[in-house]
């Protein structure tokens, strides 16, 4: 083989591999961190345990599934849970500073095996919407795949998304961006076994003001608060769940 040829050639190839090395890498960072499902540690990994022994003990008919606003069910919530949930053989599934790419890592790693709720109700995405971490778009594509994996893994079960919470005293971006989301979100809604449903409205006065009385810190609810969450969803878990 000519050398000047077989030197072109090496350069040839070693331009075309570069080339797919450098759009592999470029496709693994257009991946958003919202459909990367990843653990985390420390009491995370422990309370995530106690969901899989939990499902290992079955008898679960309903699933709530989010961060810190749903695992919030076992404090200023737990009256609440105990009126509307307790009878229903509920699972709480939420773990404080969750985002979708956590939860997707926890139906991947045991907190559904095994179960058949009728129900299982989301509420995912504020931590995903802190400063720049990530795009509305990006929420509703990890809400999305978490629906979808809870479909495929229960496919039984149906879905109730509920619209990310208002959060922050006044009107803000951060609240206009969990809005866009899940007006996104709404979408994967098929209202055969996927439901959609905003209640944001009734935790706000007229003008839009998130009060103390409802979520002392702006964003985590009070037992009042968890009361309008139960009561404003309540004629639609009981209808997904067969008892209306």
């Amino acid at each position: 083989m000519n050398l000047k040829f077989a030197l072109r050639l090496l350069l040839a190839c070693g331009l075309v591999c570069g080339t797919l090395v450098v759009s592999g890498r470029a496709d693994d960072k257009a991946v958003p961190s919202t459909l990367q499902p990843v653990p985390r540690d420390g009491g995370w990994m422990q309370r995530h345990e106690s969901f899989n022994q939990r499902a290992k003990q079955g008898n679960v008919d309903l699933v709530l599934i989010g961060d810190s606003i749903t695992q919030g069910w076992e404090g200023a919530g737990k009256d609440v849970w105990s009126k509307y949930y307790t009878k229903r053989n509920a699972m709480n599934l939420g773990i404080g500073g969750d985002r979708t790419q956590h939860v997707l890592w926890r139906l991947d790693h045991g907190n559904i095996d095994g179960i058949s709720p009728k129900l299982a109700v989301l509420m995912i995405g504020t931590n995903n919407s802190n400063g720049a971490d990530n795009t509305p778009e990006e929420i509703a594509a990890g809400i999305d795949a978490i629906v979808k994996k809870l479909r495929a893994k229960l496919p039984n079960t149906k879905v109730l998304i509920l619209a990310v919470f208002p959060r922050g005293e006044k009107p803000n971006p951060q609240r206009e961006k969990n809005a866009k989301a899940s007006e996104i979100a709404a979408k994967t809604a098929d209202d055969k076994m996927v439901y959609f449903l905003d209640i944001g409205g009734k935790f706000l006065t007229p003008d839009g003001t998130l009060t103390k009385d409802i979520m002392p810190d702006y964003l985590h609810l009070s037992p009042q608060g968890y009361e309008i969450w139960a009561s404003s969803i309540e004629p639609m878990v009981a209808q997904l769940m067969g008892e209306k």
